[in-house]
């Protein structure tokens, strides 16, 4: 099997605090690609990591992220406003 034959069309996305956005890697499934965003996200650092599958659209990104992270993104770590 060579590379053009491996389907892996979710991504994992880190926006860091200024606003760039990085593809962290790709992945086979849902789950398994929402298993290291959550994992990152779970260090506790200032970045947002969300899932999106491959064609969804990059220009318009909506972040799948789960509600802690929202939060996060909205107040900062620390929980105060950003």
């Amino acid at each position: 099997m060579n590379d053009s034959t491996i389907s892996l069309p979710w991504h994992v996305i880190r926006q860091d605090d200024n606003g760039n956005r990085y593809r962290v890697g790709r992945y086979a499934t849902r789950a398994e690609a929402q298993k290291i965003a959550d994992s990152l996200d779970a260090r506790g650092h200032k970045q947002l990591y969300w899932v999106e599958r491959v064609g969804q659209g990059q220009s318009s990104v909506q972040p799948q992220a789960q509600p802690q992270a929202q939060a996060q993104a909205q107040n900062g770590v620390d929980g105060t406003r950003s």
